[in-house]
């Protein structure tokens, strides 16, 4: 063993692939109308974890800013919102990651209220994935 494959042995340990032929990941999507409520972010973390997913992608967070929060049961929490100061809490879209999809998300990016974007390690090449809320425009006729 020399002097630096220790690390790199350790590295190499932490680096997990989140898609691979042999594994089978679970992506869910859910509106969940909002997140700027006492106790909702467990609410969907818990629901997340009953229904065995990997990776969930939320909209309607109506939370403002953008940022990165760990859950105190394991979960991150990536989310993007209004930037601007004062900024009502509508819109909002999140990405909530299991601890396996933690280990191999590899960036991410907001882009608004609307969307944010994450990469993820996979075996064969890098996947993005795009969270975008979709917008429906009233028309009067």
């Amino acid at each position: 063993m020399t002097p630096g494959s220790e690390s790199q042995d350790l590295e190499a340990a932490r680096q997990t692939t989140i898609i691979s032929t042999r594994t089978t990941t679970t992506i869910g999507a859910w509106n969940v109308r909002t997140m700027f409520e006492k106790g909702k972010t467990a609410q969907v973390a818990a629901e997340m974890r009953n229904n065995k997913l990997t990776l969930l992608g939320i909209s309607e967070s109506r939370w403002t800013g953008s940022g990165q929060r760990r859950l105190a049961t394991g979960e991150m929490l990536l989310f993007s919102g209004h930037e601007e100061e004062d900024a009502p809490h509508t819109l909002g879209v999140a990405l909530m990651l299991s601890t396996t999809a933690q280990k191999a998300l590899i960036g991410w990016e907001a882009h608004g209220p609307r969307i944010l974007t994450a990469t993820f390690r996979t075996k064969i090449r890098r996947i993005n994935m795009d969270v975008i809320r979709k917008v429906f425009l009233e028309t009067n006729t």
